[in-house]
């Protein structure tokens, strides 16, 4: 039942004022339930969209309408990750706050599920707390998910997305293509010409354009890309220590490896150590995001710099943007990602 002081409690306009309406009333006229006219009343999530509507309908012919939700509602936004165990998703909310509060606004964090979508309970949770609007740190929403949060006005924007995004949807990623071009071109300009890449799972778009990059940089050269030097990774640092196992096993090892992430550079970089080889004396490692502690491994890492903090940042302009006018000016934004040189490589020694 709902409760005297709940946020959408409905109420009927009279001569004498206000008067809350019954729910046995909109139960009879629509069929369901005293329950699940509550639920429907008070935004639960585990309301069909066609119950919701079926409802609201009975109330808009009978002159009720809904009690403004407080402002509470304007204040936050919330970052829904695969997990936040690692210094990727950090520099993430660290972009992502410094923006917020020049709005005035809130970060909240939920964790949970894996890279492709956060398990079932996310969105009910989400819901409950009222937020303003989120940031999805992965993009396969499911239909019932989008109608969710587009029925209760959340604008929502897809960070790095897993797939192709829908274009109606807004979404900010990096120019992942040309990060894979350039950190190859700089293998190559240094004499390496078996070059290994450890992309990420091969189903995300980010990966794919990746090792498109790298390809295509090797193709300028004339070049072609060997199967065996190309593994699948998974953007953690045990992967990257699987594969670079792998690669760097083989009779005819790399001398040069390409990671799809820091993270996967720090798996290389163990292999390596256990294996005996020197970095970058007997091989160089570039790896991809530009992460706070690049810097700070020996050596310090080469790598493309993601600017993940200003996506993030441009990620809450988005929202800002979304919750005050009808149009965003730009829905679809593609960052560009640059070479950071430090002492992870060096000229292939003959």
């Amino acid at each position: 039942m709902m409760s005297e002081g709940d946020p959408l409690m409905v109420r009927k306009a009279t001569e004498h004022g206000k008067q809350s309406i019954r729910l046995a009333d909109i139960a009879k006229e629509t069929g369901y339930s005293l329950a699940t006219v509550s639920k429907a009343l008070n935004g639960r999530a585990d309301v069909s969209e066609a119950t919701r509507q079926t409802i609201n309908a009975v109330l808009k012919k009978y002159g009720y309408s809904r009690k403004a939700t407080t402002g509470k509602k304007q204040k936050l936004i919330e970052i829904v990750f695969q997990d936040f165990d690692n210094v990727w998703a950090l520099e993430v909310m660290r972009g992502a706050i410094r923006e917020a509060k020049l709005h005035d606004l809130s970060v909240i964090t939920t964790e949970g599920g894996d890279r492709r979508h956060p398990d079932s309970t996310w969105i009910d949770n989400m819901l409950r707390r009222q937020i303003a609007g989120a940031i999805l740190v992965f993009s396969n929403l499911t239909r019932i998910e989008r109608n969710k949060l587009h029925s209760r006005g959340i604008p929502f924007v897809l960070f790095d997305p897993f797939g192709d995004p829908d274009p109606a949807t807004l979404s900010v990623q990096a120019d992942n293509w040309t990060g894979g071009v350039i950190a190859t071109r700089h293998l190559l300009a240094l004499g390496h010409q078996r070059i290994g890449i450890i992309t990420g799972p091969e189903e995300m778009m980010c990966s794919k354009a990746r090792l498109d990059g790298y390809t295509s940089a090797l193709a300028e050269h004339g070049i072609s890309a060997d199967p065996e030097l190309i593994t699948e990774g998974d953007f953690t640092t045990p992967g990257g220590y699987a594969q670079a196992i792998s690669l760097l096993e083989n009779p005819h090892r790399p001398t040069a490896i390409f990671a799809g992430s820091d993270l996967q550079a720090m798996g290389v970089y163990e292999a390596a150590r256990q294996l005996g080889l020197r970095i970058p004396e007997d091989l160089s490692v570039v790896g991809f995001d530009d992460v706070q502690t690049a810097s700070f491994l020996g050596p310090a890492l080469t790598t493309v710099k993601q600017p993940l903090q200003d996506m993030a940042r441009a990620s809450v302009r988005m929202l800002v943007e979304a919750l005050t006018t009808d149009d965003v000016l730009q829905p679809h934004v593609i960052m560009p990602t640059s070479l950071v040189v430090r002492n992870s490589t060096q000229q292939l020694n003959q």
